[in-house]
């Protein structure tokens, strides 16, 4: 099953950083959300480093989750593949490393116009603001990388796609390409709602790759504003799960699934004109290092069951389990080996 699961976005080095109150308010960040970084935001990279202990982890949001799946699944390796765009810099050689050492199949467009990626990783008791310069992310090119004629053979391999929703600012031509190559031969096909910025001011590219999506991920926040933008007049979470799986699709022979997290309250799930809600794992507040990364590692999780075609609550028992031991750890990181079964 080598190649089986694909991912493309933005990969970017995260920097990472307990912060205080006075440095999200000089920036004017809240304490939990996803930015794209303006250059009021410039000097920010700089003094985090300066004034904080800043941790570097790889990142980027779909990077994230490929390979928490892959994680999970252990062997064999290359389960997942990953595409996107790099600078030909010290940041890029070393999200190619980590990239090795998670033993996922990536495959970078490396250019030399824009450096890598990164993310500065606001850290607040539990919560985290985050602000991306994209960069190299942001040159990811349909023409130069993904329709080469060895990269699209990985494409094709593969049976379940997974994007999160900050690429549809880079390359919508891209995602449209996968996300019809999925539809038309009845596999799956991932979206991640990502920030409720993607929901507001992205939304004609976000609902011109809805009718492809198969799953569909966001949080209560990212819920509630799809739900704003989309004129649901509803802020009930089960009812938007609802009305977002009712949404046009174009594969009819798989029906729309669509899994929305609420933090430390439960998962909705609507699937099949019934939504059902899951328990999250416990946990004690003082074993909570950042929850940067829970999103990502819950999808991950779920990832690595659908992959396996496990039923459907054992791909939310796996993307809680994910989420927990993530959250446990600074950035997006995880111990050797899962403890799942």
């Amino acid at each position: 099953i080598t190649n089986s699961l694909f991912g493309m976005g933005n990969p970017l080095l995260d920097i990472s950083a307990v912060v205080d109150k006075d440095f999200l308010d000089k920036y004017t960040l809240k304490p939990n959300d996803q930015i794209l970084a303006e250059d009021k935001h410039k000097a920010l990279f700089e003094e985090i480093v300066k004034k904080f202990n800043v941790e570097y982890h790889a990142g980027g949001a779909t990077q994230n989750s490929i390979k928490i799946a892959q994680w999970m699944i252990q062997k064999p390796h290359n389960v997942g593949t990953f595409f996107g765009c790099i600078g030909k810099d010290k940041f890029g050689e070393i999200l190619k490393q980590k990239a090795v050492e998670a033993h996922i199949d990536a495959h970078y467009y490396e250019q030399e116009e824009e450096p890598t990626g990164s993310c500065a990783a606001c850290i607040t008791g539990d919560n985290r603001s985050l602000v991306a310069n994209l960069a190299a992310a942001n040159c990811y090119k349909k023409d130069k990388h993904l329709d080469l004629e060895e990269n699209w053979k990985l494409v094709e391999k593969a049976k379940v796609y997974y994007i999160a929703g900050f690429f549809l600012t880079v390359s919508l031509e891209s995602i449209l390409k996968v996300a019809k190559h999925a539809s038309e031969n009845n596999k799956l096909f991932c979206l991640n709602l990502s920030a409720p910025f993607i929901c507001q001011f992205f939304k004609d590219n976000l609902m011109q790759v809805m009718p492809y999506v198969d799953v569909l991920f966001g949080n209560e926040t990212e819920a509630a504003t799809f739900a704003e933008e989309q004129d649901f007049e509803t802020e009930d979470i089960k009812e938007i799960a609802k009305k977002a799986q009712a949404l046009p699709k174009v594969n009819t022979k798989r029906q729309r699934i669509v899994v929305l997290t609420q933090g430390k309250d439960e998962t909705t799930m609507a699937h099949e004109g019934k939504v059902e809600t899951f328990p999250v794992l416990k946990i004690d507040p003082k074993d909570m290092v950042d929850t940067n990364g829970a999103g990502d590692a819950f999808v991950g999780g779920f990832l690595s069951e659908l992959v396996q075609e496990k039923p459907l609550d054992q791909c939310v028992r796996a993307a809680h389990y994910a989420a927990n031991v993530i959250i446990r750890r600074a950035g997006c990181t995880f111990p050797e080996k899962p403890d799942f079964n």
